[in-house]
């Protein structure tokens, strides 16, 4: 069994039960010596894992899926031991784009969700005026930015009608404040920080799109996950035990400042906290709108919100069919989202920190 293990991760709000069990020693207490590796972009962190750079990652629900079939590069077997959170994400327009949206809708104010069908008569505004098409930025193509955002979109018959192309997470915020986009579907703290600093209006979360769907995994190849089946069940208990430490809104706060560090996301508390506390920033200097479950991580049981499962799988095939990536005829998968070792996760994580005070 390997007990030095190379963990990669793209530095979000939701990569908490890494930074988590990280800092409560939740690995070493399993016998691990786990080395955490942030990485600028998914593509990056997939290759990595893909050419054993890396021995496990945090993924976009959906990225295990698409390497399993080779889509967007190398064809390489992946397996998800263990869901990490749901929701999350969240839709940022720019402020020219929320003066656009209630000169065309008549309005004084956005209505929190926004209804997309306020974008759409922006949309046939500009058209009649014979102006670009709006241009929004999801994190990577094969995620359930890319799909909400498509959903949301859809929801008022915009398909293709707007054009969509991938930034990475961090780039997010300075493309919006240049004018390079006009809108993006990104995970946290980028929502918050476009609102903070002024350059952008967060209209609606993915929990208002997708209520409580998985949004990020621990992937590991299936070569890793055959041969260090007890490094997986190790990890996958570490990792379990630090989401169920993050239920308490207490100490949700103190992940929030160890988020801050520089070796982590390296920016400030009031971008970070916001969306662990159920509070979505919306406009500048304008109230926040409360949506207590923005960053799930945990439910009633571990069952509920951490178990892979062939259901998980096949919601996410389904939405990656919808947006034309997988055709109708792909043959069926073997199980990507494989809860075989789940029950020994959950009774290694109930034997190690279930007793420890939240």
């Amino acid at each position: 069994m390997s007990t030095e293990v190379k963990v990669g991760f793209v530095p979000l709000t939701d990569s908490a039960p890494l930074v988590v069990a990280e800092k409560l020693g939740y690995f070493e207490k399993l016998g691990l010596r786990v080395s955490l590796y942030p990485q600028n972009s998914w593509a990056t962190l997939r290759d990595k894992l893909q050419m054993g750079a890396l021995d496990a990652a945090q993924l976009l629900a959906p990225m295990p899926i698409a390497s399993s079939l080779g889509l967007g590069g190398a064809k390489v077997q992946m397996k998800v031991p263990l869901i990490l959170s749901q929701n999350g994400n969240a839709i940022t327009i720019s402020n020219a784009l929320f003066d656009e949206v209630l000169d065309s809708n008549g309005l004084l104010e956005l209505p929190f969700p926004l209804p997309a069908k306020c974008i759409a008569n922006v949309v046939a505004k500009r058209a009649r005026q014979g102006l670009p098409k709006l241009n929004f930025a999801t994190v990577f193509p094969y995620s359930c930015h890319h799909y909400q955002l498509n959903d949301w979109l859809n929801q008022a018959d915009l398909s293709g009608k707007v054009d969509v192309i991938t930034i990475p997470p961090s780039a997010m915020t300075d493309c919006l404040s240049s004018g390079l986009i006009d809108g993006f579907c990104v995970g946290g703290p980028w929502n918050a920080k476009s609102v903070r600093d002024n350059d952008g209006v967060t209209v609606l979360t993915s929990y208002h799109i997708w209520q409580d769907q998985t949004e990020k995994v621990l992937a590991v190849t299936k070569q890793f996950f055959e041969q260090e089946t007890q490094t997986v069940i190790k990890l996958s208990a570490g990792l379990l035990g630090a989401c169920s430490w993050l239920q308490s809104q207490a100490n949700r706060f103190e992940a929030a400042r160890w988020l801050a560090q520089s070796s982590y996301l390296n920016e400030p508390l009031d971008v970070i906290a916001p969306s662990l506390l159920g509070s979505c920033i919306t406009k500048y200097d304008s109230a926040p709108e409360q949506v207590p479950q923005y960053n799930r991580f945990f439910g009633s049981e571990p069952s509920s919100v951490n178990k892979p499962s062939l259901q998980n799988q096949e919601w996410l095939i389904r939405k990656m069919r919808e947006a034309k990536q997988i055709p109708e005829d792909e043959i069926a998968m073997s199980d990507i989202f494989d809860k075989r070792y789940f029950e020994e996760t959950v009774m290694l994580f109930q034997g190690s920190f279930t007793s420890l005070k939240n």
